[in-house]
């Protein structure tokens, strides 16, 4: 690896028991106090006056103060120092000092100055998350701080605890490695982490037995029917993230992007069960024995699929074979295509004066065309989110015409909906095939049909803008005021 000079070197300081000197007694050093007293820390503050928050501490006897200017000689015992005053003269010399007696040393807000740096910190204790941009993008570390926050549940820490607490007899029950591994990694979201979110500390320690006997007399494997969303990974739930993080096995779909799938753990083996150029689908009932299969053998196998599993993604199905196999299972919902190819295309899926339904449906080919009712699909005043291959398009167009649906109805064709790639394709009912082929459209693409369709044209805020050939009427007044 190459050096960088500006690159800071991470580092956990073990400081039970040990001097910290703390120059200044303001409202900026009680905030470094803080940590250092969490830490076990002797905490010395030298400052001719102190602050309200510092004066407390020192009213607990959790810190000593000394009440004088500072000196040289105060460092000798410290391991470590805190610069936080104001005066910049003063700043200099306690960091030149400290540098002499080769002591580590921040001053607040003073990069140059610092020989350390403290992070932003996520405490889940006693587990520790610190973030730093080396001081180049401090806010930019502290978003960053925040997007942990709200990964790492509370009960983490009081979990870390737990596990350490009863690690001997892990390592006993458990001696090889990846048996290990998969159990520890699968307490954080099942009975013990779940027992231990509620403030349930007796009832996690009897779980994480009774999960070690089960571990111990055969493996734990399970499935994680997951949802990944339309394709943007910024739309891949929390919940869907971690199983990818813990996955052995990940079986997905041809339409998972890779930005999605680099979500996942590394070391985790990738099977594709669609389509690839010249090649078949994978058919279903490979898929299902290849979950049975590798769950069967206590690895974490999670079927990721496009968009959500419950909606045209065959997740019933599966989960029904792994019932009958005695396989343990879990549904992660994910965004499906309709409400995030609309979205991401400006289009109002309903409206309460023009459209106070919509249905979901695929059109794929022909004999699932063939399945519809096209009297109720052809209403007015609502809405059709179509999952389909464009190829069907002109007999879904025809059979809405043939059963009453306006020709000048407005559609939208959405290719890859929330990706880089996006393209929205504004057209009619009657036009809707030779706009297609003639904009080339490719798969995944979602259809909307429906007045609101045409708000399209001037909502559009993602990705380019979109294409057209023939007029598409606008939406009534009363529409376009209310959008």
């Amino acid at each position: 690896m190459d050096q960088d000079p500006d690159r800071l070197f991470p580092l956990f300081a073990r400081l039970r028991g040990r001097p910290v000197l703390v120059v200044g007694g303001g409202v900026v050093a009680a905030r470094k106090i803080s940590p250092l007293i969490a830490a076990g820390a002797r905490v010395r503050v030298v400052a001719r006056a102190l602050g309200e928050h510092v004066e407390a501490l020192v009213s607990e006897a959790r810190l000593e103060w000394i009440g004088r200017e500072y000196e040289p000689g105060q460092l000798d015992e410290a391991w470590l120092v805190v610069v936080a005053t104001s005066d910049r003269t003063l700043n200099a010399r306690v960091a030149a000092d400290a540098e002499a007696r080769r002591l580590w040393a921040n001053v607040v807000d003073d990069i140059e100055l610092s020989s350390f740096q403290s992070p932003a910190v996520v405490d889940r204790a006693p587990l520790q998350v610190a973030i730093s941009s080396g001081g180049a993008a401090p806010v930019l570390a502290r978003q960053v701080r925040e997007q942990i926050e709200v990964l790492l549940d509370e009960h983490v820490g009081p979990l870390a605890s737990l596990l350490h607490e009863h690690r001997r007899l892990i390592r006993q029950r458990l001696p090889e490695l990846p048996a290990r591994r998969r159990f520890l990694e699968s307490q954080r979201e099942g009975p013990v982490g779940r027992r231990l979110a509620a403030g349930d500390r007796p009832g996690a320690i009897a779980a994480l037995h009774q999960a070690l006997s089960l571990a111990a007399a055969r493996p734990a494997g399970m499935v994680s029917i997951v949802g990944a969303g339309p394709g943007d990974p910024g739309l891949v739930t929390l919940k869907a993230l971690r199983r990818l993080q813990e996955a052995d096995i990940i079986l997905h779909d041809r339409l998972v992007p890779e930005a999605v799938l680099a979500l996942a753990r590394r070391d985790a083996e990738r099977i594709e069960t669609g389509k690839r150029a010249g090649q078949h689908f994978t058919p279903q009932e490979e898929i299902h024995r290849l979950m049975v299969h590798y769950a069967a053998q206590g690895l974490r196998v999670v079927r990721l699929k496009g968009g959500d599993p419950f909606v045209f993604g065959r997740g019933g199905e599966e989960i029904e074979h792994l019932r009958e196999h005695d396989i343990d299972y879990e549904v992660i919902p994910g965004i499906t295509a309709a409400l995030a190819c609309a979205a991401h295309a400006g289009i109002p899926l309903t409206h309460r004066d023009h459209a106070q339904s919509v249905r979901l449906l695929t059109a794929h080919c022909r004999d699932s065309l063939d399945t519809h009712d096209w009297a109720a699909l052809a209403q007015e005043r609502q809405t059709l989110a179509v999952y389909m291959g464009v190829s069907a398009l002109a007999d879904f167009s025809d059979q809405l015409i043939a059963h009453g649906r306006g020709p000048d109805t407005p559609c939208a064709l959405i290719e890859n909906g929330s990706r880089p790639d996006q393209r929205v394709v504004l057209t009619t009912l009657q036009h809707l095939p030779a706009d297609a082929a003639r904009f080339n459209v490719g798969s995944p693409a979602l259809l909307v049909t429906g007045e609101v369709a045409a708000l399209g044209d001037r909502l559009h805020w993602f990705g380019a803008k979109p294409l057209r050939h023939h007029p598409v009427h606008a939406v009534p007044a009363a529409l376009a005021s209310a959008a």
